[in-house]
């Protein structure tokens, strides 16, 4: 028995319509891959700890990384100074930016808002984050 008649071979249209099937799955497999592979890798995380300039109550330690991790959308701080050390500074000084927004509109505000509602919060007083220098 012959099984070559029961078997029906493509014409060359055909053919390259499944070759050009099998070449566009396989260009968006690797896009999709790629893409997830390098998502994480790409974006700037930043530091894991930062030190803010407090003014006369002295620094902030500020554990970036703690922060990001919690909130995810970097915009919910960095729509107000850019991601760059010495934003904030650099934006009161030019008069840009008021000198206790970043710490009563954001960071306080914030701590205050979710300590409402009933969950774990940094400081929400002054004096928990700013550390004087000893003199």
């Amino acid at each position: 028995m012959n099984i070559d008649r029961f078997i029906r071979r493509p014409n060359g249209l055909e053919f390259m319509k499944v070759v050009l099937r099998v070449v566009l799955i396989s260009i968006v497999a690797m896009v999709i891959g790629s893409s997830v592979a390098f998502s994480d890798n790409d974006q700037n995380k930043g530091a894991e700890s930062i030190e803010i300039e407090g003014g006369k109550r002295g620094k902030v330690p500020f554990p970036h990384r703690q922060h990001q991790e919690r909130l995810v959308d970097c915009q919910t701080c960095h729509s107000v100074f850019p991601q760059k050390s010495g934003s904030i500074e650099e934006l009161k000084a030019q008069g840009k930016l008021k000198k206790k927004h970043v710490m009563n509109k954001l960071c306080t505000k914030c701590h205050k808002e979710t300590k409402k509602a009933g969950k774990k919060t940094g400081p929400t007083t002054c004096a928990k984050c700013h550390i004087k220098a000893k003199s």
